[in-house]
């Protein structure tokens, strides 16, 4: 009997077996604009049931080889755990699909490459489906964030120099050396399918009945995204489709802007891949424990929060982190809802994998969840930053909050070791003055000893706590001196630091982004850098 002739027997297996297994329990991660065109997004997550006989995982271009060797040793990282997935997976009765792309002719009489070649043509093969996607109209509302117009290649000359040598040596060609999947990944003969061609692959999830599908794979800003059974085109022709974000690498040099570290550019791919073309999800949710991490990613994580009216700092702090945290600092954005003033959307579930936290939010309460979650992250001991506002962050003046809501009215005194009174009127130019040049402290690490103005108002802070120890204060003529900025022990040992500068005209002011930058190195135990360079990078005229 044919294999063409089983094919029918085989999807009644599958369903029968099906029918026993558990459903697939999804939590998908999205982004969502915090209003229209605001450029902001809420990093938010909802859960999703998915039957494994409707579902699909789809292993993109996990090569035996690659030009760049950094990526074959990533590669080889993470291919166990997929392995893993793919196995309890396909246990759990979903179909596995090997995609390693131009390497057909070695699978010619694989028995999963035969069963995608023998499985009958769709009736709805979408046009252009077999062409590489390098759009969709959701992604013309954003910016590309990664410039991969060198290839992405991320090894040292000499690394790339000697890998390529290697090829030759081998007969390969070093600029496409692959000819198979990697032996990491297991193909099962006898379920799984091989195919690296969009019909065949819209043919095999039409005869399965499937609409669910996973891509894992690499590499994301490339064949994930752009190949006929790639993200886009699945995405853009209603199949509902996620990215395993853990379970994939990108192609990006980190000498290329926005000039940040291999890992961060991965989060920025899959950054705008979750805010224009689909959700993505982690191995976890199939294996239990934690999301995998590549072994020399050792970037803490801040949470940025952002919920005030005054100043701006919705824009002006991503502003910040973009330009300078994002070569030694996974950075995520919490912002304020545009519509309940007295809602974080996503804070919950940043704060879970946080390390250190920046708060710019004014006189808010929260859901009784969000700020159970922050209270749990203070609670461990853990960092907190907080700029200008963040003193009466949680402080409604002694009003009663909203039902569903909390106050952290002590947050000031409790987590920065403060004393917020007010302020002088705004009319009044302060002069900041950093602590005497004798006294030493890893937050003024490269800033000038000189006074310089503050154009917002001088806040109002004496005295401290005892733990507090002082790096700036501010002088009004015929005022007392005010601290303006520094560093508090918790009662719970965890460190924190404030300053009551934050201001919109702040953030251009080197002084104030030194420090600033300091802050969060100091706060997440990282050496603070002896020297900085605080140029923005400029993006590339064309992004690709």
């Amino acid at each position: 009997m044919s294999l063409l002739r089983c094919l029918p027997c085989l999807f009644a297996l599958t369903f029968t077996a099906s029918l026993f297994a558990e459903d697939l329990s999804l939590t998908l991660r999205y982004q969502q604009q915090t209003a229209s065109d605001s450029g902001r997004f809420h990093q938010l997550t909802r859960q999703e049931t998915w039957k494994p006989e409707q579902t699909a995982i789809i292993v993109c271009d996990m090569w035996d080889l690659h030009s760049c060797e950094s990526a074959v040793l990533r590669g080889q990282e993470f291919a166990p755990r997929l392995n893993d997935v793919l196995t309890k997976a396909r246990q759990q009765g979903v179909t596995i699909i090997h995609a390693p792309s131009g390497c057909m002719k070695y699978y010619a009489e694989h028995p999963a490459r035969q069963r995608a070649q023998q499985t009958l043509p769709a009736t709805d093969i979408p046009e252009g489906i077999t062409s590489w996607c390098y759009q969709i109209p959701a992604e013309e509302k954003g910016v590309y964030p990664v410039d991969q117009s060198d290839g992405g290649n991320d090894d040292t000359p000499q690394q790339h120099a000697k890998w390529a040598q290697e090829m030759e040596s081998r007969g390969l060609n070093p600029r496409s050396p692959w000819t198979r999947q990697t032996e990491l990944l297991t193909i099962d003969p006898d379920k799984d399918y091989i195919s690296d061609q969009g019909d065949e692959v819209w043919s095999i999830l039409a005869a399965g009945k499937i609409d669910n599908v996973i891509l894992a794979g690499v590499h994301t800003n490339m064949c994930v995204l752009g190949r006929p059974f790639g993200l886009r085109q699945l995405a853009k022709n209603g199949k509902n489709v996620v990215l395993m974000r853990d379970m994939t690498d990108t192609m990006y040099n980190p000498k290329s802007w926005p000039f940040v570290s291999h890992f961060t550019g991965t989060d920025l791919i899959v950054s705008h891949i979750e805010k224009f073309v689909c959700p993505t999800v982690t191995s976890d949710q199939f294996l239990g424990g934690q999301p995998f991490r590549f072994k020399e990613d050792d970037r803490p994580h801040v949470v940025l929060v952002m919920a005030e009216d005054e100043y701006e700092t919705n824009q002006t702090l991503p502003e910040f982190a973009a330009a300078y945290l994002g070569k030694d600092f996974r950075v995520s954005y919490a912002f304020g809802s545009a519509t309940e003033r007295n809602d974080i959307p996503g804070l919950a579930q940043a704060l879970e994998s946080a390390d250190v936290v920046l708060l710019s939010v004014r006189r808010r309460a929260l859901p009784t969840a969000q700020m159970e979650a922050l209270r749990k992250f203070v609670a461990a001991g853990k960092p907190v930053i907080g700029i200008r506002t963040a003193c009466h962050a949680f402080s409604l003046h002694g009003e009663d909050p909203p039902a569903g809501t909390q106050t952290w009215e002590k947050f000031d005194p409790e987590v920065f070791g403060g004393n917020y009174h007010g302020h002088h009127n705004n009319r009044l130019i302060s002069q900041i003055e950093p602590i005497a040049p004798g006294k030493k402290h890893p937050i003024l690490t490269g800033l000038p000893r000189d006074t310089f103005q503050q154009q917002g108002s001088l806040y109002k802070t004496a005295p401290l706590q005892k733990e507090a120890q002082v790096l700036l204060t501010g002088k009004i003529g015929g005022q007392p001196t005010e601290p303006v900025a520094w560093t508090f022990q918790r009662a719970n040992g965890g460190r924190s630091f404030f300053t009551s500068l934050g201001h919109t005209t702040d953030f251009a002011n080197p002084s104030f982004q030194r420090m600033l930058l300091n802050s969060v190195y100091w706060a997440a135990g990282v050496d603070v850098p002896e020297k900085f360079d605080l140029t923005k990078p400029t993006p590339p005229q064309k992004k690709i």
